[in-house]
């Protein structure tokens, strides 16, 4: 397994591989030397303790080609001071970033699972850089579990009762599939003002206190791993670049680690917003498409 960045997801996506003992190695890639080859000592340190079998080693990004799966998940040095569309507001800073991780990893024949964010326009943009086929965002995912967890919360349920999802854009243009949600297998009136102002709410309470989300989105990033690598089958919600361009988080089907899409049952609303979030997303990816290539302005 290879993961580049060595951040708060990436430290923490890392250290839950360690603890879960089913790959081999981690090469671990990152900005800085030093923060890479910290992370690697912390973690040997762990599998020490634990007696894990995972061994991790720094690595630089073309040897990682020969990796299973390699998790992208790099961030720009840039003061983020947005207040609304907040995970946007890195796209011109990761982007060059990513595509050239892109580049360097061009070809690449395992799975990618993209963590930076915008990440729905990350993922396309590592996806054109590489041209791997087998790319995948996380951000979706990370959003239907607050949506289940709200929602259980809202109408004072079990979670394991909720059965919905949340796609399109991992961002303010996120569409909650409250027409097809079923609650113990039933039809629900789904609060949606109440649950839009928890899903904006709860990752601001997280960074407040935090500074940054990495438990659910590097639990995302084990899920999309287990999936796409055919260690379960399972339906998970993933940013993927479709024949059309558009690359929003979709619900896919993996059986074997092979990727099929299923119907959202979207209602006719819903089916608006989602257009919605795709003209967002192909007007921000046009302003770095430039990138693919190396240049260094539009």
């Amino acid at each position: 397994m290879g993961i580049i960045g060595a951040g708060a997801v990436g430290h923490t996506v890392a250290t839950l591989l360690t603890a879960a003992g089913w790959c081999e190695r981690l090469l671990i890639a990152s900005g800085s030397d030093r923060s890479a080859e910290a992370l690697v000592t912390d973690l040997n340190d762990m599998a020490q303790v634990i007696a894990s079998p995972v061994r991790a080693e720094t690595a630089d990004v073309p040897a990682m080609t020969d990796c299973d799966a390699v998790v992208i998940c790099p961030r720009a040095k840039f003061a983020n001071t947005a207040e609304r569309d907040v995970r946007m507001a890195g796209l011109t800073a990761n982007a060059p970033v990513v595509a050239d991780l892109g580049r360097r990893l061009a070809g690449y024949t395992g799975a990618a699972i993209v963590v930076t964010n915008p990440v729905d326009v990350m993922t396309r943009l590592f996806t054109e850089a590489s041209g791997s086929a087998r790319v995948y965002g996380v951000g979706s995912a990370t959003d239907g579990a607050r949506y289940r967890l709200t929602l259980a919360r809202l109408l004072a349920v079990p979670v394991a009762s909720v059965e919905g999802r949340v796609i399109g854009e991992h961002g303010d243009h996120a569409v909650v599939c409250a027409a097809a949600t079923r609650v113990g297998g039933l039809p629900a009136a789904i609060p949606l003002r109440n649950v839009h102002e928890e899903l904006t709410a709860r990752p601001r309470r997280i960074n407040a206190g935090l500074g940054r989300a990495r438990s659910g989105p590097a639990g995302a990033v084990l899920a999309a791993l287990t999936a796409a690598l055919g260690l379960v089958d399972t339906v998970v919600e993933l940013s993927v670049v479709n024949p059309d361009g558009s690359c929003l988080g979709t619900p896919l089907r993996f059986t074997a680690g092979r990727p099929t899409v299923i119907p959202a049952g979207l209602d006719p609303v819903e089916t608006r917003l989602l257009a919605d979030a795709d003209r967002k997303t192909r007007t921000a990816y046009q302003k770095i498409q430039h990138c693919v290539e190396g240049d260094t302005a539009p």
